[in-house]
């Protein structure tokens, strides 16, 4: 593995991802804003829709070839496929298991891709490292807890499918990183997996027979519009950039911000209740990154 696509974090790099988990921490509230008038489903396929339609747009502006005949296809609809997957396993175990427990078990992403990268890529993490990733973890548990398991066995579908969604995830950024997509530029890359994700969510929300009944509010729609230009066609281009750049298991240890983050945005914007537990939740994942970025 070239050590260029594998380096540690600089300073502008974390500042970065900083970036980007806050906007991925104030998408989940602008998902729940949406959803009394938007359905899941729906929205993920619309979002992704225009989501494409200005990446296309955006790489022809700058010149980007979209070509699939660059070697990248294979990498591409595998990595849209699990893009696809991940957001098919979420919504419906979201109606079998605790919100909490979701968040838990999405965030085995992070486990997921440093032991693919130590095994597929490389990247071998030091014993502090694990130590970090860890920590961060205990810090989500620490926050959201483990609700009492007492919703009978379909909680543990729900569970299942969310530790499937948390595969999908870091898988996806494995395949980025080892096949052909890991030179190819961020606007392909999210064109791969829009384009491969659009009827995977489309069908998802036949399947769900989901139904809108009148023509969505101004706040919603703008809700929708911060997921569709921002956080999908933005975010989710830098982030496969620096997927592409850096090392794959240090970014990822990076997204454990994300949660906390979505709890501090629904404090302030819907005023929803923050614990004791969230500072110190915020400190042991401070102190996870510290240990996973930290020199050899």
């Amino acid at each position: 593995m070239n050590n260029s696509t594998s380096r540690p974090l600089d300073a502008v790099a974390a500042l970065v991802m900083l970036g980007l988990t806050l906007s991925w921490g104030i998408n989940q509230v602008s998902v729940k804003l949406t959803l009394p008038e938007i359905p899941p489903f729906t929205q993920a396929t619309v979002r992704s829709i225009g989501a494409l339609l200005i990446i296309i747009v955006w790489a022809r502006a700058r010149g980007v070839s979209l070509t699939i005949r660059d070697g990248t296809l294979i990498g591409g609809l595998l990595a849209g496929a699990l893009f696809g997957l991940e957001f098919l396993l979420i919504f419906p175990g979201l109606q079998f298991t605790a919100a909490s427990r979701a968040t838990l078990f999405i965030y085995t992403a992070p486990f997921v891709v440093a032991l693919g990268a130590t095994v597929l890529l490389g990247e071998r993490l030091r014993a502090t490292q694990w130590l970090g990733l860890a920590c961060s973890f205990i810090g989500l548990v620490v926050a959201f807890g483990v609700p009492d398991a007492s919703r009978g066995g379909m909680q543990l579908v729900g569970d299942i499918m969310m530790v499937g969604a948390g595969v999908a995830w870091g898988a996806t950024t494995l395949v980025i990183k080892g096949s052909a997509l890991r030179t190819a530029p961020a606007e392909k890359v999210l064109a791969y997996q829009l384009a491969v994700s659009i009827p995977m969510l489309a069908l998802g929300a036949l399947a769900a027979s989901e139904r809108m009944t009148a023509m969505p509010s101004a706040w919603s729609l703008g809700w929708l519009a911060y997921q569709t230009f921002w956080v999908v066609s933005v975010t989710f281009a830098v982030w496969f950039f620096m997927v592409q750049r850096y090392s794959a298991s240090r970014l990822s240890a990076f997204t454990f911000l994300t949660p906390l983050f979505g709890v501090a945005s629904g404090h302030f914007v819907l005023g929803e209740p923050i614990s004791w537990a969230f500072g110190a939740a915020v400190a042991l994942v401070i102190a996870g990154l510290i240990l996973v970025n930290r020199p050899g």
